[in-house]
């Protein structure tokens, strides 16, 4: 069926209605009053969303770009990073720390894997000259499906003294991230995954610690500078051109956000993640991460049954049931697939997703219980 496209990737993700409809209308003036007042309204929603006190930024540029601006900022040539690698992502921070002229460490597992505090703290330890400037890390790994123990890892960093920089792309509003309580010195995160927004915006939020680094640093960004942020913050401006009509929807998504109330929001991908990998595994389905405790809520990855091809399992899904399921990325590239549950996602989306995988995967013959991943999760949403 066309034109009726349903994304269960880690993003774009589904956008309501409401927020398509105020990003269409005409585009207001970014430096009228009007706009003023919606900036007013949305950083405040964003600290409430971000669980802090800190100014939370808004770059006009992806995920990336929030990446970009955290380290660009805090990083002059020579300081020592080091960078705790899960997937794709955590090898983005030290990409991006090297770019800056950082000498790059990396404390790296397998994919699917996460970093355990005992290797953290073993490593944090020997840094006895405290040489160790910033520590990189991701909350929720996209391209695998694992997630760390930001709390954790965090409190480590911190007894440590190095600056902890944290990739929450695709776990903020999706799991629980308090950088206040938790000690997070730098977290980012972008529109199009729980926000519920287009892609075109990202997030930064930063604590004293970091400001202070930040006032250290040689050669600041230009486009994506702290200073000239806060500055526009506090004066409920931008410093440059901003995507104005993508702003506006992301009002009305954050007053979604608030309604709903983002713990609840949390708990909701929570529940939605773990009915379905038990509806996986009820149609004899492998999961890429094995642990649930060690398990994105934001997306699952799952490997194909033997004698089936991710390509042709995402190609029935596209074709005949206008789902869209993501590849694997890099090694993992038709390796395994993988299904979100982030964003403007509900019961009967993961109702249709999982009844249409059943179907798809008894075309292409794999042998498991017909229904029994669908009764599964129902059984498992029904428990809350």
């Amino acid at each position: 069926m066309k034109d009726k496209t349903f994304l269960m990737i880690p993003g774009p993700t589904p956008v309501p209605q409401s927020v398509m409809l105020e990003i269409a209308k005409h585009p207001i003036g970014h430096r009228s009053p009007e706009f003023s007042q919606v900036l007013k309204e949305v950083y405040s929603d964003l600290k409430y969303v971000f669980q802090t006190e800190n100014d939370v930024f808004i770059y006009t540029s992806s995920g990336t770009g929030a990446m970009c601006a955290a380290l660009e900022n805090l990083i002059n040539e020579g300081d020592k990073v080091l960078c705790l690698v899960i997937g794709n992502f955590g090898n983005r921070w030290a990409k991006i720390a090297e770019s800056c002229g950082a000498v790059v460490e990396k404390i790296e597992v397998d994919p699917g894997e996460v970093i355990t505090p005992q290797m953290l703290k073993k490593r944090l330890d020997e840094d006895i000259n405290g040489e160790i400037k910033l520590v990189t890390l991701t909350h929720s790994e996209t391209s695998t499906g694992a997630a760390n123990d930001i709390k954790t890892l965090c409190g480590i960093i911190n007894n440590h003294g190095a600056l902890s920089v944290v990739d929450g792309v695709t776990s903020v509003c999706a799991m629980p991230c308090k950088p206040d309580e938790w000690g997070i010195n730098v977290l980012v995160s972008g529109s199009q995954k729980g926000f519920m927004v287009p892609p075109g915006l990202a997030f930064l939020t930063a604590d004293e610690k970091a400001w202070k680094v930040y006032e250290e640093c040689k050669h600041p960004s230009f486009y994506f500078d702290w200073g000239a942020y806060r500055k526009s913050v506090r004066a409920n401006s931008t410093p440059y051109t901003p995507a104005v009509n993508l702003i506006c929807g992301l009002n009305s998504a954050l007053k979604m956000i608030k309604d709903e109330g983002i713990d609840n929001m949390n708990a909701r991908h929570k529940r939605h993640a773990l009915a379905l990998r038990a509806a996986l595994r009820a149609i004899n389905l492998k999961l890429f991460v094995e642990n649930d405790e060690n398990a994105s809520y934001s997306i699952t990855s799952i490997l194909p049954p033997e004698g089936i091809s991710v390509p042709d399992i995402r190609k029935i899904l596209k074709e005949d049931y206008d789902i869209e399921v993501a590849n694997g990325q890099n090694q993992l590239k038709d390796k395994i697939f993988r299904m979100g549950t982030l964003g403007y996602v509900c019961d009967r989306d993961l109702i249709s997703s999982v009844g249409s995988l059943e179907a798809a995967l008894s075309r292409l013959g794999h042998k498991f219980e017909k229904g029994a991943g669908v009764r599964t999760l129902i059984n498992q949403l029904n428990k809350g």
